[in-house]
């Protein structure tokens, strides 16, 4: 439609200064001012005021909403959280004003990336929010836009690597799980989280690769050690130097991953399995994302290891029951044991093995653990039984706790949850090392299922409660066990599951919620997914602890302030059209 649209008389526009005619999404004002014609999209876009009602001043144009400033002849912003306003070609001809309308200005996705990149750049969350939500009603593919968020943080953060990109990758592993809508406010929470974390942050430069010479084959053993090395004495800047001489000689995903998770398992516990959780965070976003930034991507983990906490030197590991000792004895049995290929014996039921796991005895534990894996178990599977035992305690965590207690179950959790996705990639005896820290972590939490919160019991009704009661539910404090009483009585009357999950996820990203809750949801989620397809005993319990865990953590988080998803509210209500004003 780049065909003239008669507006009116020069008279009578200069007369009445501005004059809407229809055209674009919300009408087109044409504007006089200092003896010339503008046209500009009549919505404010910045919240959507009319701007035909606004000042004109020296060439600018002030919203009268919240005063946004726009420059009359490109409708250029001067205010970053604005967004520039959309103008149209104006022509004079003869006594009568017409215009095109065809914008000056073509919205794309290129255009929208941009904007989502200034959005992170200037901390800006209604500029996020609206770049997402341009993005993907315009078909953009959702992992470019989880991209641009990766991309940002691992450059705009020199401390590297911690909870926005968690978030994000979190956000983005579940996307399959949530609703259009769902979608949006997962990758806006994530990339939010990225931006307030990065900003005022500092840049992280990449160091060079070690000296090479052409057609030198890579000795990815000797680099393995040098890795270790460096990790060990706390040298970041050694192990990135190292890290990225492998990365540039082709050294494949799963060397990598050895490499850099051996260098952390030689240590227990790292900084309360973040350390552990954030390497399996970023191996999981590599796959969403383009390869070339697998360099910036491993190094952003390398800083944290400067200073991270080694649980094998902290005194509850030590005292008032050595767990150091009895751990290091089954350590230097697994390179013989998993080496061994053993056709699977009958083992302990697993039942009694996550039993086990909970008890009051690490050493029993550790010794269960060892004999599992002595029939045939594998690493991953046991680590999944360490995963379901995690659980546990989240899901009978009795709330006479102090609150601040469910971040210490969920720490052990989530770094089960790493554990068994990592073993996933690679099943090495340095690895299963760390599903023995899960194990001692479980132990060590137990004094939180005292007293021991009970398992709700349901009672079988015709059929299940619709899931928005559950929202109506979570709309009050501390209904933590309520929750968890009516997610049971769901379950036990056959409610949908994949309603049930979009639910959650709707429960918790319409909360200002704090980064482990993100963790909670997604691992649970991925780990009830784990189980699918086996008809089992131990799968059903795994399947409903997993479900009772995570909606009592969201439960025991509700409801908050609501500020940021408020913010990508007003982002889809303003695409949409809607007259924000008017309310």
């Amino acid at each position: 439609m780049n065909h003239l649209v008669l507006v009116g008389t020069v008279e009578e526009i200069k007369t009445q200064k501005a004059k809407i005619v229809k055209g674009g999404k919300h009408g087109i004002a044409v504007l006089f001012h200092d003896d010339q014609f503008y046209a500009v999209d009549n919505r404010c876009p910045h919240l959507g005021f009319p701007l035909h009602v606004g000042s004109m001043c020296d060439g600018i144009l002030t919203c009268h909403w919240h005063h946004a400033r726009f420059d009359l002849k490109s409708g250029g912003t001067l205010d970053p959280w604005a967004d520039d306003a959309t103008t149209y070609p104006v022509e004079v001809k003869g006594n009568n004003v017409f215009i095109r309308l065809t914008p000056k200005q073509k919205q794309t996705l290129a255009t929208l990336h941009e904007r989502l990149r200034a959005g992170l750049e200037q901390n800006l969350s209604l500029v996020i929010a609206k770049a997402v939500v341009g993005l993907v009603e315009a078909g953009a593919t959702l992992s470019s836009i989880a991209q641009i968020g990766v991309e940002f943080g691992t450059t705009h953060r020199k401390a590297g690597w911690r909870s926005g990109l968690t978030i994000l990758t979190a956000m983005t592993n579940i996307l399959p799980f949530l609703d259009k809508n769902g979608k949006i406010l997962a990758l806006y929470q994530g990339l939010v989280h990225v931006a307030r974390e990065c900003s005022g942050a500092g840049t992280k430069f990449l160091l060079k690769e070690l000296p090479v010479q052409a057609n030198e084959q890579l000795d990815v053993k000797q680099l393995a050690k040098w890795y270790r090395e460096s990790i060990e004495v706390r040298d970041p800047d050694g192990a990135e130097r190292v890290l990225l001489t492998a990365i540039n000689g082709n050294a494949s995903t799963e060397q990598l991953s050895d490499m850099m998770m051996t260098a952390i398992t030689d240590h227990y516990y790292m900084n309360v399995g973040h350390t552990l959780d954030f390497h399996n965070k970023a191996f999981e976003i590599l796959h969403h994302i383009d390869e070339s930034l697998q360099p910036q991507v491993l190094a952003s983990l390398l800083p944290e290891l400067r200073y991270a906490t080694r649980s094998e030197e902290l005194q509850s590991w030590k005292s008032p029951i050595n767990l150091v000792t009895p751990l290091d004895k089954a350590f230097e049995q697994l390179p013989d044991i998993l080496s061994k290929k053993v056709n699977k014996e009958e083992t302990r039921n697993e039942n009694e093995v996550v039993d086990i796991l909970l008890s009051d005895d690490p050493i029993e534990s550790i010794n269960v653990m060892v004999e599992c894996l002595q029939s045939g178990l594998s690493p991953t599977r046991l680590a999944k039984l360490v995963t379901v035992a995690a659980a546990e305690r989240i899901a009978r965590f009795h709330v006479q706790n102090e609150f601040p207690d469910w971040i210490t179950v969920l720490h052990t959790f989530t770094h089960a949850h790493a554990v068994h996705e990592s073993l996933q990639r690679s099943e090495t005896p340095e690895l299963t090392r760390a599903v023995f820290h899960s194990s001692m972590s479980i132990y060590l939490d137990r004094f939180l299922n005292v007293p021991t919160a009970k398992k709700p019991k349901p009672v079988p009704n015709s059929k299940p409660e619709k899931v928005e009661a559950l929202l109506q539910l979570l709309d009050k404090h501390q209904q933590t066990d309520a929750a968890g009483k009516w997610v049971m009585q769901y379950l036990e009357n056959g409610g949908d599951k994949k309603a049930l999950f979009e639910t959650l996820g709707h429960a918790l990203l319409r909360e200002d919620a704090e980064f482990h809750s993100f963790q909670m949801f997604e691992a649970a989620l991925r780990e009830h997914e784990n189980w699918n397809g086996e008809n089992s005993s131990i799968a059903t319990r795994a399947q409903e602890t997993l479900i009772l865990a995570m909606t009592r953590y969201i439960a025991a988080h509700a409801p908050t302030a609501r500020e940021l998803p408020h913010t990508a509210s007003i982002a889809i209500r303003l695409h949409r059209g809607e007259k924000l004003f008017e309310e």
